[in-house]
């Protein structure tokens, strides 16, 4: 049997840049080598596509920079490959299918996703419009609202508004949403520049910080209560969607943030989740819905609050391109519902590649 070319393209110019390289090695030592031939891209810091083939000796100690060679995605569909640049020449390396493993700005922002589609290039994971919407905090709410998920206030407002009557803003905040409220930046991930905030003293702060992490914010009213994940697998519009079960995050934090994420050793995962019946049906309930809704392929994790006392359920946000860390709940889930992380990322390239082959299908109908 041939062996399928797999790109996994990594690293990237976001701040979760660190995550991406974990999630990265992650899934390339799962990948079957009986059935690919890994094609490990990273993009570093500054935006450069770097390919070196011994990467199994170096993919931890990161030499790459220093012994890879440059190589760029070929935008011209009859190649569907990349372009490995040496001595001012340029081969073409064949690519089956691309596997993104890019967390944040330019990763699950719908961005490269367009370069891939351009390029007529099957991938992993979801489309553009469905990465773009679900990337933006604010847009998301609005989908999720209209699919009827329950979910907490939240107003959003833009840098330049805050620059021009930041006090208008404050007094909006403290009426509608009130303390304790978290500031997101609208388009992130791994909770980076999020902050929980109890008065305005750390409300300026905290939009100060968000505004390094984007133009657009978030506040969202604070909830009581606890933090449990979901996961989908499948594709929207096949109809084949499966969802997990649920976990909850255990951390010493206020909230689930960065450092309680990826440095905070306390921190673990509760698989399956101590819930009720009816508390674990609406999340799971919920996750088909959204997914569904922003017609998701390939991979969601689904982020949920329950209140305590109430155990009323909270949608939070959806995360197309979820972490794949040793620690990450989107394969936890899956393995606790007896499928291994070999066997997951195996349903997640034959999704890529089924999604790629409809995709041509339908033009080759509309040229016909």
């Amino acid at each position: 049997m041939k062996k399928l070319n797999v790109a996994v393209i990594y690293g990237g110019i976001s701040s979760e840049h660190l995550v991406s390289r974990a999630s990265a090695n992650t899934i390339i030592s799962n990948l079957s080598q009986e059935k690919y031939t890994v094609i490990p891209i990273y993009i570093n810091k500054e935006g450069s596509w770097i390919m070196y083939d011994n990467y199994k000796d170096d993919l931890k100690d990161f030499k790459w920079e220093k012994i890879g060679v440059d190589v760029s995605l070929s935008v011209n569909q009859t190649q569907k490959g990349l372009l490995r640049l040496v001595r001012d020449k340029a081969k073409l390396i064949s690519i089956d299918i691309v596997f993104p493993v890019l967390h944040g700005l330019n990763g699950e922002d719908g961005t490269i996703q367009g370069l891939f589609e351009f390029s007529g290039i099957p991938y992993v994971g979801c489309g553009v419009l469905s990465s773009a919407i679900s990337m933006d905090k604010s847009f998301m709410r609005l989908v999720a609202k209209n699919v009827g998920l329950n979910q907490t206030e939240y107003l959003s407002f833009k840098a330049n508004d805050f620059k021009k009557e930041p006090d208008k803003i404050v007094r909006l905040i403290k009426k509608e949403i009130d303390y304790p409220c978290f500031i997101k930046p609208c388009n992130g991930g791994s909770s980076i520049g999020i902050k929980k905030v109890h008065d305005k003293k750390e409300l300026l702060e905290a939009i100060d910080l968000a505004l390094h992490h984007d133009k657009k914010i978030m506040v969202e009213k604070a909830i009581c209560g606890r933090e449990f994940e979901c996961a989908v697998l499948g594709d929207s519009f096949s109809g084949e969607i499966n969802v997990s079960g649920v976990g909850e995050i255990k951390c010493e934090h206020e909230f689930y943030d960065y450092d309680a994420k990826y440095m905070d050793k306390s921190s673990y995962t509760v698989i399956p989740a101590d819930l009720t019946k009816k508390a674990i049906n609406t999340i799971r309930d919920y996750s088909s819905k959204i997914f569904q809704a922003v017609d998701g392929s390939g991979l969601a994790r689904i982020d949920f609050f329950v209140e305590d006392g109430t155990n009323e359920v909270f949608f939070n946000e959806i995360n197309t391109m979820p972490g794949f860390t040793s620690i990450s709940m989107y394969p936890k889930l899956w393995e606790a519902e007896g499928i291994s992380i070999g066997v997951l990322l195996d349903k997640l390239i034959d999704l890529g590649l089924k999604k790629g082959l409809g995709r041509e299908q339908k033009i080759w109908k509309i040229e016909q």
